[in-house]
């Protein structure tokens, strides 16, 4: 029905930067909240970031400052600015988006299959 992919990932030392990009296509009448999870090895999944249709943005304390959400609705793509990565960033990290279909079930919530990120110290 829609599907998210996303694409950036890598390996990094620490201080460097990163930009994770993840592009929904499918049967899109509107998205409403996109976002970043993040789940690194033997942790639950997380919250990173959210970006909603009206650009109100949160993050997770830990990123706090260091990263930055952002979104392009006309390419139905979301990004995550990756700066100042340390080590404990490591993980899969997946997109997430939420909305309206074109088609029934109207309703969706879709996730990425993860890009992993790896910063080494």
């Amino acid at each position: 029905q829609v599907q998210l992919v996303e694409s950036g990932g890598g390996l990094v030392q620490a201080g460097g930067s990163l930009r994770l990009s993840c592009a929904a296509s499918g049967s899109i009448f509107r998205i409403n909240d996109m976002g970043w999870y993040r789940q690194a090895p033997g942790k639950q999944r997380e919250l990173v970031a959210i970006i909603t249709s009206g650009r109100t943005t949160n993050y997770a304390g830990s990123v706090k400052g260091r990263f930055t959400i952002s979104r392009d609705d006309a390419k139905n793509t979301v990004y995550l600015q990756m700066n100042s990565l340390k080590p404990e960033d490591t993980a899969v990290y997946y997109c997430y988006a939420d909305g309206v279909a074109s088609i029934l079930p109207t309703d969706f919530n879709s996730w990425g299959r993860g890009t992993q990120v790896t910063v080494s110290s």
